[in-house]
């Protein structure tokens, strides 16, 4: 068994790997070749935002990229929590596939201490992207991009020198598993990381709530836009918003609603919050004319929390499931893409996935000669700019091994969120909701869906399961 210390000095030496070489200048974004700005909302449910039916959160800000923009309403997380959902976002690769398949492994990897939302310690055992593993952030730096991930990451297990600066990110701002007081307390932090310097937020010293880490994280991400202006740039902002613990002080937003709990008036605060500040961002893009140069895309990297007021604000838009399963509400999340001038306002059911980031990046910023030998997501950016595709007839598969897996294909779903429980089947085209188990009727349907499964994974050795 391998195990790591809890030291909160990182390694100093140079990244292995990080960065590629530069195969052509950065040169300025154009509207053809744009910025690209991800955000990542944390935990948020499918229907959480106004714009996705949400009848009592404000999220005006993201609402105008909605409505200004297309949004997709068949969109799915890479899992249905975070670290793999994460990783397949990262790398263009399915749970069966990718370096991460849950958040914690069976084998391998490295052990180190885990802070829960409590504030009590657990040990538990974490795999992580390694050098070899392509990014996101490492085909668009060898496209001449300058690329930046703010805040949480959750790819590096407990290896400091798997951080995003050491993956082909240019700079990070945020916190890591791997240093294990940068994430405690959780949104209003005194340890952050800047790249592999850990730094103090002097305002929160003493446990004092001065500056709540969306707002530190905005900063963050906008004074790098500052700084690259006149770059091309790829700027992923990964906000904690809104994961439990459910800690801000500012509730004004809600105050007034006397029949809400007190932590329903905190999560709902958290998703405005954030709304807030990416007002904020947005309008930074406007002043420095960078607007129409810029896709933002916005996101959730799984379905709303078990701790979430599911039924108070109707969170998971009555999706079966939720945070850490495969049904619908698990893994069901908003997807909203903007660029002014560029992508047409509507909203388009076609089934887009996050393997699908990578090979879609890589067209934006033209740099498909970076790819990876093997995605298994299709180049999705015609979607966005008013184009009509086909990416319904190709199956998408998800699994925790050996725990859960699930397959959409050809208008059909087959899932099972319990070890060695029997595949149900829904006619989700028809039955979104996932209340007609159809696997007795159709077991031709569901013996075609079960060969897929298993040709749409490898074995892992980090997730061993038997069978494999």
């Amino acid at each position: 068994m391998k195990t790591i210390a809890f030291a909160l000095a990182v390694a100093q030496s140079a990244p292995i790997g990080a960065v590629p070489p530069v195969s052509q200048p950065a040169g300025k974004a154009t509207p053809e070749r744009p910025n690209i700005i991800f955000i990542l909302a944390d935990d948020m449910g499918y229907g959480d935002l106004a714009c996705y039916g949400n009848q009592y959160i404000h999220t005006p800000n993201i609402d105008r990229l909605a409505r200004t923009g297309t949004s997709f309403t068949q969109a799915y997380a890479g899992s249905g929590i975070s670290s793999p959902s994460r990783c397949s976002l990262m790398t263009g690769l399915n749970s069966g596939h990718t370096r991460i398949r849950d958040n914690q492994c069976y084998a391998g990897g490295l052990t180190g201490l885990k802070i829960n939302p409590k504030g009590d310690t657990t040990i538990v055992r974490r795999a992580n992207l390694l050098p070899e593993d392509t990014t996101l952030a490492t085909v668009v730096s060898a496209a001449g991009y300058r690329t930046c991930l703010v805040n949480k990451w959750h790819l590096d297990g407990y290896d400091p020198q798997a951080a995003p600066n050491h993956r082909g990110f240019h700079e990070f701002y945020g916190w890591t598993i791997s240093t294990v007081h940068s994430n405690a307390p959780y949104y209003y932090p005194y340890y952050r990381l800047h790249g592999d310097s850990l730094i103090n937020i002097k305002e929160n010293e003493h446990d004092a709530h001065v500056r709540h880490n969306t707002e530190i994280s905005t900063d963050d991400a906008i004074q790098f836009i500052h700084r690259n202006k006149d770059k091309a740039f790829f700027l992923f902002l990964g906000y904690d918003a809104p994961h439990e613990p459910y800690n801000i002080d500012d509730t004004s937003w809600y105050d007034e609603q006397g029949d809400w709990s007190a932590n329903t008036k905190r999560y709902a605060a958290l998703v405005t919050h954030m709304d807030y500040n990416i007002g904020r961002l947005l309008a930074t893009l406007d002043a420095l004319g960078l607007r129409e140069n810029t896709l933002v895309i916005f996101a959730s990297d799984n379905g709303a929390a078990v701790m979430a007021p599911l039924k108070e604000l109707n969170c998971g838009a009555g999706l079966k499931g939720r945070k850490g399963q495969l049904y619908e509400g698990g893994i069901r999340v908003p997807l909203i893409v903007n660029q002014p001038g560029r992508v047409p306002a509507r909203q388009i059911d076609n089934l887009v996935y996050f393997p699908d980031f990578m090979p879609t990046l890589a067209a934006l910023a033209d740099g498909k000669q970076h790819l990876p030998q093997k995605t298994d997501g299709v180049d999705i950016s015609p979607l966005f700019y008013g184009k009509d595709i086909d990416t319904d007839s190709r199956p998408l598969y998800w699994e925790f091994p050996g725990k859960q897996r699930a397959l959409r294909w050809n208008g059909w779903k087959a899932v099972s969120v319990k070890k060695g429980a029997p595949l149900e089947l829904y006619r989700i085209k028809d039955d979104p909701l996932e209340q007609h188990n159809l696997a007795k009727e159709r077991p031709d349907v569901l013996q075609q869906m079960e060969k897929l499964m298993k040709q749409l994974r490898s074995p892992s050795p980090n997730y061993p399961i038997e069978g494999d």
